[in-house]
């Protein structure tokens, strides 16, 4: 009898893969292996032609797959990331949406800033002149055996790059989307399925998919759309720069796949959320889980 979980999806690595640690937020140029983000793999098709986007969190992981996509998909992308230590990783992505023929536009700052949130919707606008898709999928995660370990700080942290955020950018952006445009929020499985070792984050996952039901509903008397998209494990930064070496070293072996997920098997999930052809999809949450069901 054949070995499910080795045949599951022959070309990407499985685990166990070298032990690491990075230190947050975590560079995809210092994995191993390499996350793929579709750099050699995703062909556009013109779906989103003459579209205005901004994607945190979209130097590298999740973002910078969905980057890729939509500027091969014909949209103009800017990218919001924290600070100077993700450079590398941010000006690769811009590297990859100018070769798709886009305007691409970097937006360093940190989301959990209300006054950052608003500047930075503000500077897409005028570099584009307008915005048509908003992809909140920056995120903060973070580790701990006990409830006692938490800080303070720690518990306001999460809450406020994962959910608090999601507020102001929203917030700021409506005033500026027309009919038509989408919104598209980052969960997880921990929405449904919350890790005890992730109690802050986990909480967070299932508030962001309340608030996109919620928001889906407010904004459709607007034909605004807003969905979210849930996650299983992913390769990307955040796992090293929030987990041991240990592991990080076995991540998503005991997923249904066997692996974890590589960023660009999320991309396409997005495209479909940001594509006007999806008019009446709005409210709904996109399981992209290797097998592992959401119910």
């Amino acid at each position: 009898m054949s070995d499910d979980k080795n045949t599951a999806h022959p070309a990407y690595p499985m685990p166990p893969y070298p032990a690491q640690t990075q230190p947050a937020p975590g560079s995809f140029l210092k994995m191993d292996p390499r996350p793929d983000h579709g750099e050699t793999t995703y062909k556009g098709s013109g779906r989103l032609t003459g579209k205005r986007a901004f994607i945190t969190g979209g130097d590298s992981g999740i973002g910078r797959a969905v980057a890729i996509a939509f500027a091969r998909e014909g949209a103009d992308v800017a990218i919001g990331y924290l600070n100077d230590a993700e450079d590398a990783d941010a000006k690769d992505t811009l590297r990859m949406i100018e070769a798709a023929g886009q305007r691409g536009l970097l937006i360093p700052g940190d989301i959990a800033d209300a006054d950052f949130c608003r500047s930075a919707i503000a500077r897409v606008v005028e570099a584009f002149g307008g915005i048509d898709i908003l992809v909140n999928n920056a995120a903060h995660q973070s580790e701990f055996s006990e409830i006692e370990d938490y800080a303070d700080a720690e518990w306001e942290k999460t809450f406020a790059v994962n959910i608090h955020a999601m507020f102001y950018l929203v917030k700021a952006a409506v005033p500026h989307m027309q009919a038509g445009a989408s919104i598209i929020n980052s969960t997880s499985v921990n929405a449904d399925q919350p890790s005890p070792a992730m109690v802050a984050y986990a909480a967070t996952k299932g508030a962001i998919q309340n608030f996109t039901g919620g928001l889906a509903h407010l904004l459709a008397k607007r034909a605004i759309r807003v969905n979210c998209v849930a996650p299983g494990p992913v390769w990307t930064p955040l796992q090293p720069a929030s987990k041991s070496a240990e592991d990080v070293a076995q991540f998503g072996a005991n997923s249904p796949m066997g692996r974890p997920g590589q960023p660009a098997e999320l991309a396409s999930a997005y495209v479909m959320l940001a594509d006007p052809i999806s008019s009446y999809t709005s409210g709904a949450t996109i399981a992209v889980t290797g097998g592992r069901p959401m119910i």
